[in-house]
């Protein structure tokens, strides 16, 4: 059977299958570096595969990130601009309070304006004095909230400050302008205004 093979080989040159191996050894080197680069420029599927996964992936945990730090800074700034709303609503609210009780320092002003145009006796001038710590201790107390009364007699009238009620015609040029009686007092807290002064204005000539 071999020897069949061999002889149609021999007969017939053309069907013989003829490798060459060139045995140079610059010729091996080109060979073997030709063969690495193939091998490396030609990926297997599965690499490239998980190459472009983690591509994709790196790329979403980017955009993730990116999101998650927007969002971060839209909450703080919600959350300092929801602060700052409640600390004016609070601020609000307390003047609000402070503002109605300036009533009550009012009518404690006109009890003692009254009891002392009447005619006193002990008994009402010590009630008076009593009246007059209540009312010292209430401006007091006021105080401590950063309320404090407007000195506005004799003052150029502001009207930033008071409110003319009437014109008191005066006899000294000097006057002309100025506060010269208060018919309600104004009430500052902090640098602001909390009420203004009802006041009556000096008119000369």
């Amino acid at each position: 059977m071999r020897a069949s093979a061999y002889n149609d080989r021999v007969a017939n040159p053309e069907h013989v299958d003829v490798k060459v191996v060139d045995r140079r050894w610059w010729a091996r080197s080109e060979s073997t570096e030709s063969s690495a680069e193939d091998t490396r420029e030609r990926k297997p599927t599965v690499v490239e595969d998980l190459e472009q996964r983690l591509t994709e992936s790196q790329e979403r945990l980017q955009a993730v990130l990116i999101e998650h730090r927007r969002s971060a800074e839209e909450f703080e700034a919600a959350r300092v601009r929801m602060r700052r709303d409640v600390a004016k609503e609070v601020e609000r609210g307390r003047r609000t309070v402070l503002a109605e009780l300036l009533d009550v320092v009012d009518n404690l002003d006109r009890a003692i304006a009254a009891a002392r145009r009447s005619n006193m006796t002990d008994a009402s001038e010590t009630l008076l004095r009593g009246v007059e710590l209540v009312h010292e201790q209430f401006l007091a107390k006021l105080h401590g909230f950063g309320v404090s009364r407007l000195e506005a007699v004799g003052q150029p009238f502001n009207p930033e400050l008071h409110e003319a009620v009437s014109l008191v015609p005066v006899n000294a040029p000097e006057q002309d302008g100025l506060v010269v009686s208060v018919l309600k007092e104004g009430y500052t807290i902090g640098d602001e205004l909390l009420r203004p002064a009802s006041v009556a204005v000096g008119a000369h000539g």
